[in-house]
């Protein structure tokens, strides 16, 4: 039985939906704030050839409901995606931040302990990485977080290492570049109420909106003078979830990974990639550069292909149409 938190949110549905497919059974542990239980509805329905797939509602910030969960289950892994993850509002209100995540999670290998699980992959980010001192951006790249979301999965990395070596509680952390796309069966997809994230606003746009988007500085020293990003499908990044705990099965010590695609995508081209989907010219206001915007981020892979045997496979097209697909069925 694995055991996913935040399971009922963007990432972590994907994740579950490779899980049942890999023929786990899971118990999804998530207190609806940022997930939906209309998704925890559809994960439930799927067919999982007799595999559990159940949910409990809770908060990890409460430690008698987590550990509720593995006094009723016998759970193997754990996978932790709950998390804030808006980084203007970890900037506005740190104290919530803190809280959620960085005493969430203690409240979490607490249950753990305490009911000798001893493996877990954790979601963690590019953001504990900070501004970029070269790119691509590998593992050894120094740790730097410009704000209180990027610190905050730091220091539960620390705090990883510090339980694997007083308790020898394994993990592999995962720091995602920028996630993309949907379920390509759409199942499941993203779904923030508001949405924040660039790729699913300029698609929301297109369903009868007239929102004009701004492009902020098209001088940076790049392919076509604008900003560019490493987009990473959020299918095969739960492809990767699966490898991770694969590996720690396997008896793999703790360990960290980068998950992008090495390419890189400047923000043109994403508004072309959307604009060849959906057959539509998306208007945009070119403005001056943003303080704080590195010109390139791009992740270095390498390390998760060679130990992890993860190679990602999907472009941002497919994201994109993907991604369509998911905002078509519901602005139905």
């Amino acid at each position: 039985m694995i055991l996913v938190t935040g399971g009922a949110g963007y990432i972590g549905s994907h994740n579950v939906l490779a899980l049942i497919e890999k023929g786990y059974d899971v118990v999804i542990f998530d207190n609806l704030e940022l997930g939906h239980i209309e998704t925890v509805g559809t994960l439930k329905n799927i067919d999982s050839k007799g595999k559990v797939v159940d949910f409990i509602q809770g908060d990890l910030q409460n430690f008698d409901d987590i550990n509720s969960v593995f006094k009723k289950y016998k759970i193997d892994a754990v996978i932790h995606f709950a998390a804030y993850s808006q980084v203007g509002e970890s900037v506005k209100d740190p104290q919530k931040y803190y809280f959620n995540n960085v005493y969430g999670t203690l409240n979490l290998l607490r249950a753990m302990l305490e009911n000798d699980v001893k493996r877990i992959v954790f979601s963690s980010t590019a953001a504990t990485y900070g501004e970029p001192v070269y790119v691509p951006i590998d593992e050894k790249h120094p740790q730097n977080p410009i704000n209180t979301y990027g610190r905050t999965k730091l220091m539960i990395e620390n705090i990883l290492d510090d339980y694997d070596r007083a308790y020898g509680l394994k993990s592999v952390r995962l720091r995602y570049f920028n996630v993309a796309g949907a379920d390509s069966k759409t199942r499941v997809g993203e779904w923030h109420e508001p949405e924040t994230h660039l790729i699913p606003n300029i698609l929301k746009s297109t369903f009868g909106g007239s929102k004009k988007f701004q492009m902020f500085g098209t001088d940076y020293d790049t392919k076509d003078g604008t900003c560019v990003r490493d987009y990473i499908n959020v299918e095969d990044l739960a492809k990767a979830h699966i490898f991770a705990l694969d590996y720690l099965e396997k008896g793999g010590e703790t360990n960290y990974f980068n998950l992008g695609t090495t390419e890189g995508n400047s923000v043109k081209e994403v508004f072309k990639a959307c604009e060849d989907v959906t057959g539509k010219e998306i208007p945009v206001d070119i403005m001056p550069r943003r303080e704080g915007d590195p010109a390139t981020l791009i992740a270095d892979n390498t390390k998760a292909k060679n130990e992890l045997g993860w190679t990602p496979e999907k472009t941002l097209s497919d994201s994109v149409k993907t991604a369509y697909a998911w905002e078509s069925i519901r602005s139905i």
